[in-house]
C-alpha cells in the first residue's frame, strides 16, 4: 500500500521546513503533496529544497481557499491509495507513516477512518522560527531573556530531527495546544477510540492532522467540506462515517503540532461553523458538541446532571436520555440558535431522518 502525505500550508515557511524534514526521515516513505494556500513568505522556496532530496508535489493557490479545500486540492493530485492529512506546523514521528498503513492493511476489505496521535511543543509559541529560535513580533524581549538552555529546550532543528527525534518527542506534551482542557480532549477521544469502538459519535473524536483514509474512500464520501472553515475535520469523519467508514485509533502514529501563538482556533469563540455544519448535518451529537466542549472547562457554570465529559455521555445525550433542555444550557453559554433541541423527541426524529 502506497502512502500520500497531504500537508496544508499557509505562511509557515519556517515551521514547514522542520515538517518536510520529519518526512524525509520516515521508516516508510511516502509521496508528499504540498498545497500552499495562498503563501506570501518563503513557501514557494522552502518547497522547492525539499524537492531537491525527495519526491514532492507542489500545489499553489494564488489566493487562499481555506483547510478544507486545500486538503481536497491535495487530495486529487495525490496518487498514493491511502491519503494521510497533515499541516504544514507539524513533525511526523519516525514511524507515522508505517503505522498508519500497517493500521489500514491490517484490514483491507475495512473502511477506516484512521486517526493518531497528537502532541505539542509548547516553547515554540513565542518563535517565528523555531530552528534560529527567531522571535515572533511581540516577543522580542521575551525570548531574548532567554537562557542557552531555555532556546534550546524550546527550539526546533532539522539536526534534532535527524539525529535524535526520540529527545525531541520527550520534551512535548499530549494534545495539540497548552492547557488542561486540550490534554483532558485527546484522552478522552483516544479513550473512546479504544474502548467504546460500537460509540455512535466516534466521528467527534477526528483530528485536524494525523488522520488518515484510504483514497478511494474519500473520493466516494465527496471529501471535505469546502465551506466549513473550523471543525472541517469532524464534518469529513461524519461524512466518511455516514458512507460506511469506522473510526479506529492508530497508536503510535504521533504528530508534534509546533504551536505559533497564545491562543488557538476556539470552536467556542468562532461559532460560524457551527450553522454550517449543523445545517449540513441536523443531528443532536453536532448540535451538542460545544456544550461537551464546554464542559472541559470545571470554571464554566455548568450544572452537574447536564455536563457531558465523554463520548459516550455525548451520544446517551443525543440520544435524548437526559432530561436536560440543552437549548437552554447552549444559551447560557451565549452560544448560538440552531433551532431544533437535541434533547426532544423531534430532536431525535431529525438525527434519525438525517442517518437514512
Amino acid at each position: 500500500m502506497r502512502a500520500s502525505v497531504v500537508i496544508r500550508s499557509k505562511d509557515e515557511a519556517d515551521r514547514l521546513r522542520l515538517t518536510l524534514a520529519s518526512l524525509a526521515r520516515q521508516t516508510v516513505r511516502p509521496e508528499v503533496v504540498v498545497v500552499d494556500d495562498g503563501s506570501s513568505d518563503a513557501t514557494g522556496a522552502v518547497i522547492a529544497a525539499a524537492a531537491r532530496e525527495m519526491p514532492v508535489v507542489a500545489l499553489r493557490h494564488p489566493v487562499a481557499r481555506g483547510r478544507a479545500a486545500a486538503s481536497n486540492a491535495g487530495a486529487r493530485v495525490a496518487s498514493g491509495d491511502l491519503l494521510i492529512f497533515l499541516d504544514g506546523d507539524t513533525l511526523a514521528s519516525p514511524d507515522m507513516v508505517e503505522r498508519h498503513v500497517a493500521a489500514h492493511a491490517a484490514q483491507p476489505t475495512a473502511r477506516l477512518f484512521g486517526r493518531g496521535g497528537r502532541f505539542h511543543f509548547r516553547g515554540t509559541r513565542f518563535l517565528l522560527d523555531p530552528e534560529t529560535c527567531t522571535p515572533r513580533p511581540g516577543e522580542e524581549a521575551n525570548v531574548a531573556r532567554w537562557s542557552a538552555a531555555e532556546r534550546a529546550r524550546n527550539g526546533v532543528t532539522q539536526a534534532q530531527i535527524r539525529e535524535d527525534f526520540t529527545a525531541l518527542a520527550a520534551r512535548a506534551s499530549l494534545g495539540i495546544y497548552p492547557g488542561a482542557g486540550p490534554q483532558m480532549l485527546e484522552r478522552i477521544e483516544l479513550d473512546a477510540l479504544r474502548h467504546h469502538p460500537e460509540c455512535e459519535v466516534l466521528w467527534a473524536a477526528a483530528c485536524g492532522a494525523n488522520f488518515s483514509v484510504r483514497r478511494d474512500a474519500f473520493v466516494a464520501a465527496g471529501g471535505l467540506h469546502d465551506d466549513i472553515d473550523n471543525n472541517e475535520h469532524r464534518a469529513f469523519a461524519l461524512r466518511m462515517v455516514r458512507h460506511g467508514a469506522r473510526m479506529v485509533a492508530v497508536e503510535d502514529a504521533r504528530a508534534f503540532h509546533m504551536t505559533h501563538r497564545r491562543g488557538w482556533r476556539d470552536p467556542l469563540q468562532n461559532t460560524t461553523w457551527e450553522r454550517v455544519f449543523y445545517a449540513k448535518y441536523p443531528e443532536p451529537a453536532v448540535k451538542l458538541l460545544s456544550v461537551f466542549w464546554s464542559c472541559l472547562d470545571a470554571n464554566v457554570d455548568i450544572p452537574a446532571a447536564a455536563r457531558i465529559e465523554s463520548l459516550p455521555a455525548l451520544a446517551a445525550a443525543a440520544r435524548g436520555e437526559r432530561d436536560v433542555d440543552y437549548d437552554a444550557i447552549r444559551r447560557g453559554l451565549g452560544l448560538p440558535d440552531l433551532g431544533v433541541d437535541p434533547g426532544s423527541a423531534h430532536g431525535a426524529a431529525s438525527s434519525q431522518a438525517a442517518r437514512r
